[in-house]
């Protein structure tokens, strides 16, 4: 499961990668672009006012939100460090994503990088995937409006789909194994990375096709390279309040 991944900063690649104009403002998320559960960040979708008709509205919009899919009923942000992915198997049933995927509301997660935990060393090991030709990742994912009780204010959030990856020549090796399943049926999990062919037709898909864009990314396109987190820096010490000296005695 991804729960941590760069989102894409590099305007250019942005723009190119889906035809679209940002605006000169335009700034990439705080937090040194690593982006977890609840965090807020940038997914492209469709623009509301494209089933218009006006040839002036572009195909796609970037817009930001919650990574965490946030449903009707939750009552705060934090229910999103639950619902950052939405497995394939489960999510037409499950409460939390069922409308989302029967509206149904696509979205493309733009990454730089994706990050997963190795554990064939019997360590924890962060390890960095990125396309191999440095072109962005579009992960396909759910977007859902969320109406934040504490503010009243609606706010956009969205989740990751994963397909099992079991059978990835990379993605296989990432995470604690299971000592008591085969190798066979870990079921080892990984993002949909979407070709950029079909970015198009994955936005537009009825949910009677989404299945058929669950698929696994060729490792042949992926690099992957281990990439420890820095060490956390060690809090200073509070000063201690110098004592004052004593003071001498008094000959008078």
């Amino acid at each position: 499961m991804c729960s941590h991944y760069q989102a894409e900063k590099r305007r250019r690649q942005i723009e190119k990668h889906f035809g679209i104009r940002l605006p000169p403002e335009w700034e990439p998320p705080p937090g040194g672009l690593h982006i977890y559960p609840t965090q807020m960040a940038p997914f492209i979708r469709r623009p509301p006012e494209r089933e218009s008709g006006d040839e002036a509205v572009p195909d796609f919009e970037l817009v930001e939100g919650h990574f965490g899919l946030l449903p009707g009923f939750a009552k705060e942000v934090r229910y999103g460090v639950n619902t950052y992915n939405a497995r394939t198997e489960t999510v037409r049933e499950l409460a939390s994503f069922k409308n989302a995927w029967a509206r149904p509301r696509h979205c493309i997660v733009p990454c730089e990088a994706i990050y997963e935990p190795d554990w064939r060393s019997g360590e924890f090991v962060p390890t960095r995937f990125t396309a191999a030709n440095d072109e962005t990742l579009g992960v396909a994912g759910l977007w859902s409006p969320w109406r934040n009780p504490a503010t009243a204010e609606w706010e956009l959030s969205f989740a990751m789909l994963t397909i099992n990856a079991d059978t990835h020549p990379l993605f296989r090796l990432m995470h604690r194994p299971d000592l008591k399943r085969p190798p066979e049926m870990q079921d080892k999990r990984m993002v949909v990375i979407l070709p950029e062919a079909q970015y198009g037709e994955w936005l537009d898909a009825p949910p009677e096709r989404s299945m058929e864009f669950m698929r696994q990314f060729p490792a042949e396109r992926l690099g992957m390279v281990a990439e420890p987190l820095p060490p956390k820096e060690p809090k200073p010490k509070p000063a201690r309040a110098k004592k004052a000296p004593p003071e001498e005695p008094s000959l008078f």
